[in-house]
This record gives structure tokens, sequence and C-alpha cells, in this order.
């Protein structure tokens, strides 16, 4: 290869990133470009993605994972699940939905294109992850039905500690071996818990609610800490002594933080959701980047039919979410918002898991290729949308 061909790439992905941010109509795909300089430095220099002295940058995925989650539970709080009440439907169908379209699909890839057995698992790990919180920025970018992609985005996250794990023994364990109960732990770790977190931190800091709706909301996430280390008692681990440090951890520490927000920033939300934001797109082309340099050598073996397969996949979720929604009568918005939670998952989840596993390598390439790939097909569409708004919209 050229010496020249690595610099060359980055160059031209960076200075097309820095165009896009000038042209108001293709600002929104800047980041994904971006990510695509990430990933092309990883892949010509992956030993600068790999240790820093001794070392290994891929223990930052899971803190960092946990960051963007925290991030997304302190914009959220249990009003976001009022909409079950509001739009039982809706959650419903996107839910099930979720959960039936992406694994499904996942499965038939995974089994009719030639893939070595782990990548195969990858695969299906990413559709039977949850939808994450770029559908709902996709949802409101296509003027497409808000609340209910929120919603759904919440239910779905909340499912998968046990949905996610119990789908991926079921449709790979052909392909690897899956440890159901292991794999409820972490994603309870990297997902339920920085929620929890997130959502206590957004009660304290901008809550208004009365003292009896605070203390419900306290008391549910206790038991959802007790449940979590219920689980981790049976597999070998302390009850009581993880039900103290998890309390003082998501439960006690976020007070406090919310308190010093109050105290330092004057509770100026505008201020942390931008950095919020910021620390979040960080993350994830950080995640991106280490995962890519760790799995260089197959990802160039298999790189092309790997990304067909996530282009298929991610496609066919919009179309086959779309389609279901109106054959279950939604109306246009939520079809739109089904369509967008269906086909974007939580990539970032998804390469947790494959860490986890200790296959980021191999199981992590598909999170890997779906993510920055969902990002440019999702603002296409989302883009598209935006310029033909439903009926429902233009009607006083």
């Amino acid at each position: 290869k050229s010496p020249y061909a690595g610099p060359f790439l980055v160059g031209f992905f960076v200075s097309l990133a820095l165009a896009f941010r000038q042209v108001p109509s293709l600002k929104g795909f800047a980041y994904t470009i971006w990510i695509f300089a990430a990933v092309t430095v990883s892949l010509f220099y992956p030993q600068y993605f790999s240790k820093i002295g001794d070392f290994e940058l891929k223990k930052l995925v899971i803190p960092l994972l946990q960051v963007i989650m925290f991030g997304m539970g302190s914009q959220m709080s249990l009003d976001d699940f009022a909409g079950i009440l509001r739009q039982p439907k809706g959650v419903v169908i996107g839910v099930a939905c979720q959960f039936a379209i992406m694994p499904s699909l996942g499965f038939a890839l995974a089994t009719v294109l030639p893939f070595p057995p782990e990548v195969a698992t990858g695969v299906i790990l990413i559709g039977c992850s949850p939808s994450g919180l770029a559908s709902n920025v996709m949802s409101f970018i296509a003027r497409a039905n808000v609340p209910l992609s929120v919603t759904v985005t919440a239910v779905t996250t909340l499912l998968a500690p046990l949905l996610t794990p119990a789908l991926l023994k079921l449709l790979a364990g052909q392909f690897l071996p899956i440890d159901f109960w292991k794999m409820v732990i972490e994603i309870s770790n990297m997902v339920i818990l920085p929620i929890i977190a997130g959502l206590m931190f957004n009660l304290f800091a901008y809550g208004r609610d009365s003292a009896k709706r605070t203390w419900v909301q306290i008391a549910v996430f206790a038991l959802l800490i007790l449940l979590r280390n219920t689980v981790v008692s049976r597999t070998g681990g302390d009850f009581w002594p993880g039900v103290l440090t998890d309390a003082f951890w998501f439960l006690m520490l976020p007070v406090a933080a919310a308190w010093l927000f109050k105290v330092a920033a004057k509770g100026r939300k505008e201020w942390l959701d931008d950095a919020l934001s910021v620390v979040s797109k960080v993350g994830i082309a950080l995640i991106i980047t280490v995962i890519t340099a760790a799995g260089r050598d197959s990802l160039l073996q298999i790189g092309l039919l790997l990304i067909v397969s996530c282009l298929i996949h991610n496609l066919a979720g919009y179309t086959l979410g779309y389609w279901s929604a109106r054959l279950f009568g939604l109306d246009e918005q939520s079809c739109r918002t089904v369509a967008i939670e269906v086909g974007m998952q939580n990539g970032g989840l998804a390469s947790g898991l494959a860490l986890q596993m200790g296959k980021v390598a191999t199981v992590g390439l598909a999170p890997a290729v779906f993510g920055p790939m969902m990002n440019i097909t999702g603002s296409s569409l989302a883009t598209w949308w935006r310029s033909r708004p439903p009926r429902i919209l233009s009607e006083p």
C-alpha cells in the first residue's frame, strides 16, 4: 500500500467534515464524517489505539458507555414512561417490532452469509440490542412522534437486561456459548445502574415533584438495585456489600452531584445538555475507534461483506418497522417513529457486551460498522421525511 494513502484519506474526511459544518443542510452529517476519519486513522495506525504504555484502551469502553447512559438518564424522568399510558398501542407495537424484527433479521443474515462464528454472533448481537438516543434525535428531525420515540427507547432499554441475553442465547447459541445470567448482570452494570444515576440526578437537579412522588421514585430505584444484587448473589456475588456499593455510586453520589450542579452552575440545564452531548459524541467516537483498531485484521478480511450485511440489516429494519406499524393501524407520524426506532440500535451497548465477552475484535465488529452506517441512513431518512410532513402536521 502507498505510505500516503492513510494521511490522504484522513485529510479527505477531515476536510469533508469541516466543509459540511459550513453548509446548514449538511451540518447534521458532519459528526458521522468525523467518525469515518477516526475509523480511517485506526485502520491505518491501529497501534496508537490499542495501548498507551501498559494501559489497554479497550478498558475505557465500559466507563465511556456508562457515562453516555448516565447522560441519557439525566435527560429523562418518570414522566417519559407515562407515554405508555398516553400511547399504549404505539409503545407496544414499537417495542414488539424492536425485539422481533431486528433479532430475526440478524439471525437470517448471520445464517445465510459466510461469516466466521464470532462475527456472526456480532451480527445477531446488534439486532438483539435496544434502540438508543440517536433514534430520538432522528425522530425529532423527521417531525415524527417524539414522545413515542422517547418512551419506546426508555422501555426497550429497561427490557434489554432480560430480552437481549435471552434472544442472543436463543439465536446465537449455535455460534458461541452465551452465559445468560452473566450477560444480565453486565447489561445492568452498563445500562440500568447509570440510567438510575441519571434519573436521580435529574430528580434532584431539576425535579419539582412532591415529596411523595420523590420518595416513590427513590423506592423504585432502590428496588431495582435490590433485584440486580439478588441476581448477582445467585451467581456467587455478595448481596449486601453489592447493595451498599450500588446505593452509594448510583443513588447518593448523583444526589450530591445534583446539589453541586445547582450551586456551581445555578441549574443551567442548557450548559449541562451541551456538555453531555459533547462527551457522548466523543465517547462514541472513541469506542468505535478502539474496537476498529482491535478488530482491524478481521475487518480487512470480511469488511465488504460485513458492510453489506449491516446495510441490509439497517434498511430492512426501517422498512419492516414502518410497514408493520401501518399494518397495525398507527398514524403516519407514529409509523415513521417505529421505523426509526427499529432500524437504529444501541451500538455502544453491543460493543460493550462484545468487550465483556472477551471478543471485541470479532463480535464487536458488526456494532462498530453498524453505528456509523445507521447515523448516515437515519439522518438521510429523517431529512427526507422532514421535507414531506405527514398530513396531521398541516391540519389546524
